[in-house]
């Protein structure tokens, strides 16, 4: 089983905690993690571009001129996609760019992204993360215990308000509860500060 060190809030040393090592301590499938990554960004995209066609465009009631006769070529329609103002052919309408990936294959993908934290050393575990107010101070203080000066994804229990209003305003760090743990944000990321309870939660829900 992957041990890792376990430090208290200010940065302190705590002793050790064994993680499980199915899902912390496999072996990374990295095409796995760069499909469901792949998924996951797809998915973030909005797919509301749009033009008009030459349905939609005004104009183009009636024949510009007649049929045969002016020496000019034939026309049907001001809205024909060849005149200027006229619809677009072929372009781009609203769609959805979502779409899902295996559970077994987002799984597999989770516990990569994890595990690939372990072996990177880049995993920091808190015996526990309470604010009694919601402080950017109390924050910033806690990556400087901890001697992080990256970017950093604070994984909580639970949803914490305090921790997550006080980390709104810095740019590098992000806050989520274990529910919400995701490839792309551990990937995005280069540390991972994750509480003990959130950590053996994690591990019972993947294993």
């Amino acid at each position: 089983m992957p041990k890792v060190a376990l430090f208290k809030q200010d940065g302190s040393d705590a002793g050790e905690m064994e993680l499980n090592e199915s899902v912390f301590g496999i072996e990374p499938n990295t095409h796995v993690l760069h499909e469901t990554v792949l998924m996951q960004r797809s998915s973030l995209r909005q797919g509301t571009h749009s033009v008009k066609n030459r349905s939609e465009v005004s104009g183009g009631g009636r024949k510009p001129w007649r049929q045969k006769g002016t020496g000019r070529a034939r026309q049907g329609s001001i809205r024909s996609p060849q005149w200027v103002g006229g619809g677009v052919v072929f372009g781009p309408t609203p769609r959805s760019y979502s779409y899902k990936l295996p559970k077994k294959v987002r799984r597999l993908a989770l516990k990569s992204a994890l595990s690939s934290k372990v072996k990177e050393d880049s995993i920091i575990v808190l015996e526990n993360l309470s604010f009694d107010a919601p402080k950017t101070k109390e924050v910033v203080n806690m990556l400087k215990a901890l001697k992080v000066d990256e970017t950093a994804l604070i994984v909580t229990a639970d949803r914490n308000e305090n921790v997550s209003r006080s980390a709104n305003n810095l740019q590098n760090v992000h806050v989520i509860s274990a529910s919400q743990v995701n490839a792309y944000d551990l990937i995005k990321h280069d540390k991972l500060i994750i509480t003990k309870e959130a950590a053996e939660r994690v591990g019972e829900v993947l294993s």
